[in-house]
């Protein structure tokens, strides 16, 4: 890769599909940070699109210098999309943005004050989601406050990746190997001077969004099986609990044979007991089998991400 060129701020934006308002979030992009610096860019990562984001990426590059673009063979992810973003930028001050407008470009500005004076993580923290199911909202509320007491540092709850982050963060990051990333408990780990702005996050301009259930299910797991072993100890201490209540059953059963004079019978709590014991090992090698699975995409080494076309 060819020496950078240190600049004061990059923007690293992750797009799928996103032609219908690639130009409105070009143009408010631009607005915001020409505002701030001259001496700025912005890095559009497509992240597999099917429709005209590249085309129109492409066009946007030939009449201004300063935007640049990195284009996947296929879908690599959200959070692979931006870590490629990462190892490309030059800024002193990073921002990570959504390309979907939920995120207002208008909110850089604030966050870049926040980082003159002196903070090394300006994120910006959500006072509401507009255009979300309240299911959604309940589950990544219940989520970010459930990884926040099973991890032993602070995530901040109630945000997502948008961030501004210094270039010393971005250095630790792209230093960091595993496959399955979490940036925003990545970033978290690592600690430095952070603080947050307050906003209200805005319902989608168009089309619907690139996180599918499935995948935020992959997210959340990917933030509990990198941060944090609760889930391996709670299958020990099943297996403890278990061990222990089959135990007393033995006991029992013994103590009403021998001495009651009784013997326990019951086909139903027999089938029960099988039933129970065969879901606890279910779950128990389901969780130990997503950290193995974890161990082995990173033991393979294979590349993050294939980039078809870029003009860095």
């Amino acid at each position: 890769m060819a020496e950078k060129t240190q600049i004061e701020l990059s923007v690293i934006i992750p797009l799928l599909n996103e032609m219908s308002i690639l130009p409105e979030l070009y143009k408010r992009l631009k607005e915001s940070v020409n505002g701030i610096t001259s001496n700025h860019e912005l890095i559009f990562v497509d992240d597999g699109s099917s429709d005209r984001t590249l085309e129109i990426l492409m066009e946007l590059s030939k009449t201004d210098k300063k935007t640049k673009y990195i284009s996947f063979s296929r879908n690599f992810g959200h959070q692979v999309a931006i870590t490629s973003g990462l190892e490309f930028c030059s800024g002193n001050a990073n921002v990570i943005i959504d390309g979907d407008l939920q995120d207002p470009p208008e909110l850089i500005p604030e966050l870049y004050n926040k980082y003159k004076e002196g903070y090394e993580v300006v994120y910006a923290k959500r006072i509401s989601r507009e255009g979300e199911t309240i299911a959604k909202k309940l589950t990544a509320k219940l989520f970010y406050r459930f990884l926040k007491r099973i991890t032993s540092f602070e995530i901040p709850v109630d945000t997502g990746d948008f961030r501004l982050i210094d270039k010393k963060i971005v250095t630790y990051l792209n230093q960091m190997p595993e496959r399955n990333k979490y940036l925003r408990g990545q970033i978290a780990w690592l600690g430095f001077k952070q603080t947050y702005v307050l906003y209200e996050r805005e319902k989608r301009k168009s089309g619907k969004s690139g996180y599918s259930i499935k995948k935020m299910v992959n997210l959340a797991v990917d933030g509990i099986t990198s941060f944090s072993n609760v889930p391996l100890r709670f299958v020990t201490n099943m297996g403890i609990l278990v061990s222990l209540l089959a135990f007393i059953v033995i006991i029992f059963a013994l103590f009403s044979h021998f001495v009651s004079g009784k013997t326990i019978a019951g086909w139903t709590s027999l089938i029960l007991s099988i039933t129970f014991l065969g879901g606890i090992q279910l779950i128990s090698i389901g969780i130990i089998g997503e950290y193995i699975s974890r161990i082995n995409t990173d033991v393979r080494k294979r590349p993050l991400y294939i980039i078809d076309q870029t003009n860095i």
